[in-house]
């Protein structure tokens, strides 16, 4: 008994320690994140990933030490050395994913595809949101509903995504419009360009060069003949991803309200019916 008594002390005392161990550095973490995003401006994807693996990394470690300083627990080794083989065939088989996605983090960590706050685009699924946190395990991603997505590590890191924020984040945005074959081209080009100019997301994105050369702020063309309609094609540069959404609604609606006030007019497709009569014969048997 009192050996147990001994045994059960030890083992309390460092579970109890690497708790409390794993939540200082937790907060510790914390704090570093808030201060170096604040302040420096900095990436806190390698923060936000030692915080959320503490625990882990922490416990895990509290476990080999109390194998090694646990007289109690020789017996116990040697039953698992003994059965060494089909217990390490077993837990390998079963962890592979296990292993795979930490694998897979600490390699986004490394290469960072993307970082904590970065906007990112799984082409894969459609899905889209803002990078929150990169764990051991998984990467969670806030969606424009507010809802989040939780992706294990070796999926995100086999799928293509598009990054919005790496590098800079402004963007060019593409808005279509479709006019009728009878409207006038030349008017639809200016009400367009008049709507985007004077919306305060709009981004200047001119050069010295094509200041001096007078190239228009707002590029339009057209891009399509299509069976309805003329397609005309505004390239609109926002400051941020969320910036250019937002844009193109709110273009979206002036530019019809202004389309509907001057005539021109945005084509739908027209069906036309034709009913014929059909004479019925009768045919009477003699």
């Amino acid at each position: 008994m009192e050996f147990n008594y001994k045994y059960w002390t030890i083992v309390t005392g460092i579970l109890v320690l690497a708790y409390i161990l794993s939540f200082v550095v937790r907060k510790l973490l914390s704090r570093a994140i808030r201060k170096r995003s604040e302040l420096l401006k900095e990436d806190p994807t390698k923060f936000v990933f030692l915080k959320n693996s503490a625990f882990f990394i922490i416990f895990t470690i509290a476990i080999i030490v109390i194998f090694l300083l646990t007289p109690g627990l020789n017996e116990i080794g040697k039953g698992l050395f003994a059965g060494a083989g089909i217990l390490a065939a077993t837990i390998g088989f079963a962890s592979q994913k296990v292993f795979a996605n930490i694998l897979s983090g600490i390699f986004i960590l490394i290469f960072k595809p993307f970082s904590v706050r970065d906007t990112i685009e799984l082409r894969s699924d459609n899905l889209k949101g803002v990078v929150e946190e990169v764990t051991l395990r998984h990467t969670v991603i806030r969606d424009y509903e507010n809802r989040r997505i939780i992706i294990p590590n070796s999926l995100i890191s086999e799928t293509t995504l598009i990054n919005s924020s790496i590098i800079e984040e402004k963007i060019k945005k593409h808005i279509e419009f479709g006019i009728s074959y009878d409207s006038d081209i030349d008017r639809a080009k200016q009400i367009i360009q008049d709507e985007i100019l004077k919306h305060p997301l709009f981004l200047d994105n001119q050069e010295e060069k094509e200041k001096k050369e007078s190239v228009p702020h707002v590029i339009m063309r057209v891009v399509a003949l299509a069976d309805f309609s003329v397609i005309i094609r505004a390239y609109v540069w926002a400051s941020t991803n969320d910036d250019a959404f937002a844009l193109q609604c709110d273009i979206m609606e002036s530019v019809k309200k202004r389309f509907d006030k001057e005539g021109i007019e945005i084509p739908f497709p027209y069906r036309t019916l034709i009913f014929k009569e059909k004479e019925q014969s009768v045919v009477q048997d003699n």
